[in-house]
């Protein structure tokens, strides 16, 4: 097996979700990054109005496949030629860290798309001289055989109806020393059962172990659920293949006293605090690249806690402050 490979420094960004008929101009949007001195960004699908403002700027970029486009590129290497020359090699001069290929697609309808896409994407980037942009997957809970909330992260497997593509994908990513994507918010796990999920574990606020997993005490639920996917690639002989947190974050509005943005500020800025200094328990020198959910609350989504994950208001002033402005 190849060397575990881990992160030096971890980056943090934002997801730029754009389901939303108020959100202010592409242009507007990256200066805003400049101004909150965001220099990592994920992209969900490749918006050329959206990309064009960002050549030359030294932001990174995690680009999105969508997930109807994943069968065509499954299954034609000219398609995945033409997709990378359209929306990578086109915009030179953007600094991709990432191509994330699919959205929580495993398990699904495009599942079975997922490695034979990311294969073809990645002969398409070597083809065209972008070989150090990695290729990868974002995939959510669902992924997992465990019911939330996670109590321990040791028993966790993936999910059968999920088991054959995250096989295909872990043996891709470890073939070509790049990191799993995984979608993680302990919200979820928290209003789930707010009784027995104590808010102090949920939210990074804990003074100490919580949970002890074996000899692995936890003091947030966001360690819990990284460790669960770590036990889980191992168990399927991929243990070296580290993780990327593709999506977290805490809803501002939408379910009574589990969302205000007290609560979300504490969740966002633990969340950007802790992996900015340590991994998790099961991996604790290896850090992560992180994304906080989302840019803006973003008015086209679902009523309710979908609409208000965003660090700022569509007129592009702060719900609450983590990440203080620099200009």
């Amino acid at each position: 097996m190849n060397a575990q490979i881990g992160i030096t420094e971890a980056k943090i960004g934002v997801c730029y979700g754009m389901d939303g008929n108020n959100l202010p101009s592409y242009a507007d949007v990256v200066n805003l990054y400049k101004k909150y001195g965001i220099s990592n960004v994920r992209v969900f699908d490749p918006n050329p109005d959206a990309l064009e403002p960002l050549r030359g700027k030294v932001i990174n970029v995690a680009l999105g496949v969508m997930n109807l486009d994943l069968p065509h590129l499954a299954t034609s290497q000219e398609f995945a030629d033409s997709w990378v020359a359209d929306f990578v090699s086109r915009f030179h001069d953007i600094p991709y860290s990432y191509i994330s290929v699919g959205n929580e697609a495993i398990p699904g309808e495009y599942a079975v798309n997922v490695a034979p896409a990311m294969r073809n994407i990645q002969n398409a980037l070597e083809k065209q001289g972008r070989a150090t942009v990695r290729v990868t997957t974002a995939v959510s809970w669902a992924a997992l055989a465990n019911s939330l909330p996670p109590w321990v992260a040791s028993v966790s497997t993936f999910a059968p109806e999920a088991r054959d593509a995250m096989v295909q994908v872990l043996c891709f990513l470890e073939a070509h020393g790049s990191q799993l994507m995984i979608n993680v918010y302990p919200y979820h796990g928290y209003a789930s059962d707010p009784v027995n999920v104590h808010q102090d574990y949920a939210v990074f606020t804990a003074p100490g172990p919580v949970i002890y997993d074996g000899s692995l005490g936890y003091q947030n639920l966001f360690d819990m659920m990284v460790d669960s996917f770590y036990w889980a690639m191992e168990k399927e002989g991929h243990g070296n293949v580290t993780v990327v947190v593709s999506g977290t974050g805490w809803p501002s509005a939408g379910n009574g006293d589990l969302t205000n943005a007290v609560l979300a500020q504490a969740y966002n800025k633990g969340f950007v605090q802790h992996i900015s200094s340590s991994g998790t328990p099961k991996r604790p020198n290896v850090l992560m690249d992180g994304f906080l959910f989302a840019m803006f609350n973003e008015n086209l989504k679902p009523d309710g806690v979908e609409q208000n994950f965003g660090l700022f208001y569509p007129n592009m002033t702060e719900v609450y402050t983590v990440f203080p402005p620099r200009q």
